[in-house]
């Protein structure tokens, strides 16, 4: 690697805040690859994307390290920016979905190797409304558990394990009669064609992801990163605790079953809803929408990933 300036942003308190142990480690690798490197650790919400839209020209890579909501606000900042740079992302989250999916490696250390070592990978990214996601946008079904959960609980649960644990109380899942718009993908019969649904769903996804709190292949087979299209799953209300076991069954084997949900894939969909509902964005609080569209931002961005 040639010898480049780096604006290294952190979160602290990601995960079980085990980057204090490691800080000093990936500094070094980043100055033995003849790196310049300047720190700068998150205090609180948006800093790590003030931290990027605020940086000086002179920077040839941005290195982010935390959770899913981390990156999520670095790309956010990138965006945003006249000019785009590299990123590279060390996880240390409870989950790292979108990591696992670039296949970063968990060790913290070998990902900064990967940073100073591996080869630029051009992203899809999602436009939600006037802001961005990394690789899901969601509503329904408790997904206001996870950015109301404490850190110290996600440390512990898996985002999707209490997901799926809750839609087990029927009583309590709220659903939304909502008209979905899309285009079809380019790859099926219709060719691109426009299509609406107007149902009533409990939860919804859209994705760019091998994998969802952990669990993979939740999102569909044949996920690309790249392709500049969304996997989009749409749960139905369920009518007893029956129906509610086989969507479980359903979405962990992914054994679809056009009964209960509906999945395709799209490069842009709008949501109408009769009401404001609540949506999360790479597990953080996207805010209260009735109307929402997303587009997918074909290799918005670089991420640096393990040279194949």
């Amino acid at each position: 690697m040639e010898a480049k300036n780096i604006l290294f942003v952190y979160n602290p308190r990601a995960g079980k805040a085990k980057i204090r142990s490691k800080l000093c480690d990936i500094i070094d690798i980043f100055a033995k690859a003849g790196c310049e490197v300047t720190v700068y650790p998150t205090q609180q919400e948006g800093d790590a994307a003030r931290a990027v839209m605020n940086k000086k020209k002179r920077y040839d890579l941005l290195v982010c390290s935390g959770g899913d909501g981390t990156l999520d606000e670095t790309v956010n900042g990138m965006i945003k920016c006249s000019k785009r740079i590299p990123i590279g992302y060390i996880p240390a989250g409870s989950t790292n979905d979108f990591a696992m999916s670039l296949g970063l490696p968990k060790d913290m250390c070998r990902a900064a190797e990967v940073v100073v070592s591996g080869e630029d990978y051009p992203c899809d990214i999602g436009a939600f409304n006037e802001n961005c996601f990394v690789y899901i946008a969601a509503f329904g079904l408790f997904t206001d558990v996870s950015y109301e959960t404490s850190q110290a609980i996600k440390n512990v649960l898996g985002h999707m394990a209490y997901l799926l644990e809750g839609m087990k109380r029927i009583s309590s899942i709220k659903s939304y009669k909502l008209k979905v718009c899309y285009r079809s993908s380019e790859q099926e019969a219709d060719g691109g064609a426009e299509k609406t649904i107007e149902d009533e769903f409990i939860y919804g996804m859209v994705t760019n992801s091998l994998s969802v709190g952990g669990f993979k292949r939740i999102t569909g087979k044949y996920v690309e990163l790249d392709d500049g299209e969304f996997e989009v799953t749409l749960i139905k209300k369920p009518s007893n605790p029956l129906e509610i076991n086989m969507i479980i069954a359903a979405l962990l084997n992914r054994n679809i079953n056009t009964d209960y949900m509906y999945c395709f894939k799209t490069r842009e969909i709008t949501f109408e809803a009769e009401g404001e509902i609540p949506w999360t964005t790479d597990g953080e609080f996207g805010g209260n929408h009735k109307s929402v569209h997303i587009e997918n931002m074909k290799q918005a961005v670089k991420i640096r990933v393990p040279v194949v």
